[in-house]
């Protein structure tokens, strides 16, 4: 049996909306950021605005391309480009006139600074809008990678042996350089192969000197921590009247390791592990946002490999945010936050603590959900305590 398909013919007219509104749908994110954008207050930027050439891009259109294009996860500014071109939503959002990539470049670099003012500015409109308020607040990072290659990266045992080998090599040329007239000896630019191995030789004693810099800010943050333990240790030997069981913290060790390393082409970048295994040239990004809203009230971007120490600056950046968004009274982390030190500074900051104490099932059984709430241990330590909350139905997800 035969189908009668449509005809298609392209070259036939089609009837468009009369304008850019009509193209989308009222509640589209477009018009919501529009919205918001029109009530911040720019004037910082546009005053930084000098007369003359041509008029520049209205400062208000090109924070609302890059709103909505960092919301639908496009990021480059060429990808920017296409978009203004390609999508439906981001030509409404420029009126048709759309801006080159080099122009979304440089306004972003230029104002980077005041865009955390008017990131605290859409924080407070979407207060006075009843969307969010500050209380309960979840924690959690992710690898954003780097633009730079693992490749082009040395590292300090590579380092060694690279050293080593052109000192060989120099000391080899010398040699050839006294034997020049004798049997066997080849035209070189001698010269030229000793400044060569020369430069290479300082390039990697920067590179040494850079991982020893970070190596020793390393270990005096794990001697802050290896005292702190120890700390801990002696105060439950006084409290109990006997020794804690276990072998007692090791000290930490100075110096570099054979594995770290430096980056050629980003130096600010680390090698990081990420989900799914493997490793990248990555940076780590941490956002802090609103349970009931979702919006996201802190930032920071950290070069540590995992989330151990990222509960202070944290609490750091939302100390920022104006008193009339509320206080937080709980705050939420996976497993990888977890440390006694982390739970006594929310603690300290009159902040509840909800850190996973392990990996846990996504899907528990009823049965163990359903278990009656165990009694509360008598005297507990903050980590104790934050432990027994989790099994209380205040402190554990819903059914």
């Amino acid at each position: 049996m035969s189908h009668q398909f449509l005809e298609i013919d392209r070259s036939q007219p089609i009837t468009l909306p009369g304008n850019l509104e009509g193209w989308l749908d009222g509640n589209d994110l477009a018009h919501f950021i529009v919205e918001v954008v029109e009530a911040l207050d720019t004037r910082e930027i546009e005053a930084a605005y000098r007369g003359g050439g041509s008029a520049p891009y209205p400062p208000k259109r090109l924070l609302a391309l890059l709103f909505y294009c960092d919301a639908k996860g496009i990021f480059s500014s060429r990808k920017i480009e296409r978009a203004t071109y390609e999508l439906i939503p981001v030509l409404y959002l420029t009126g048709g006139l759309p801006p080159d990539h080099d122009s979304i470049n440089s306004f972003r670099h230029r104002f980077l600074p005041p865009f955390e003012r008017l990131f605290v500015q859409v924080l407070l409109i979407a207060h006075e809008l009843g969307v969010v308020q500050l209380g309960d607040v979840s924690l959690d990072g992710t690898k954003i990678a780097a633009n730079a290659s693992q490749h082009h990266a040395l590292s300090w045992a590579y380092a060694e042996r690279l050293e080593q080998q052109l000192q060989a090599e120099v000391q080899t040329l010398l040699e050839r350089a006294a034997a020049v007239e004798g049997p066997g000896a080849v035209d070189i630019d001698l010269p030229a192969e000793l400044q060569r191995r020369e430069d290479r030789l300082a390039k990697i004693a920067e590179v040494k000197a850079e991982i020893e810099r970070r190596a020793q800010a390393r270990y005096a943050q794990e001697q802050a921590a290896h005292a702190a333990k120890l700390a801990e240790r002696a105060a439950k030997e006084q409290a109990r009247g006997r020794k804690p069981g276990g072998k007692p913290p090791q000290a930490p060790t100075p110096g570099p390791r054979p594995d770290d390393q430096v980056n050629f082409t980003d130096g600010d970048s680390r090698i990081m592990p990420v989900s799914g295994g493997g490793f990248e040239q990555a940076y780590h990004a941490q956002a802090t946002v609103t349970m009931g809203s979702l919006l996201i009230v802190g930032t920071h971007v950290t070069q540590h490999a995992n989330d151990q120490q990222e509960i202070e600056p944290a609490l750091a950046e939302l100390a920022k945010r104006p008193e009339t968004l509320g206080t937080v009274e709980r705050m939420t982390a996976d497993n990888g936050y977890l440390s006694e030190g982390n739970v006594n500074r929310l603690v300290d900051a009159r902040i509840e603590p909800l850190i996973a104490v392990g990996r846990q099932s996504h899907h528990d059984a009823l049965a163990e959900r359903l278990a009656p709430v165990p009694e509360a241990p008598p005297n507990p330590d903050a980590v104790t305590a934050m432990q027994h909350r989790l099994k209380t139905p205040d402190g554990s997800p819903p059914l």
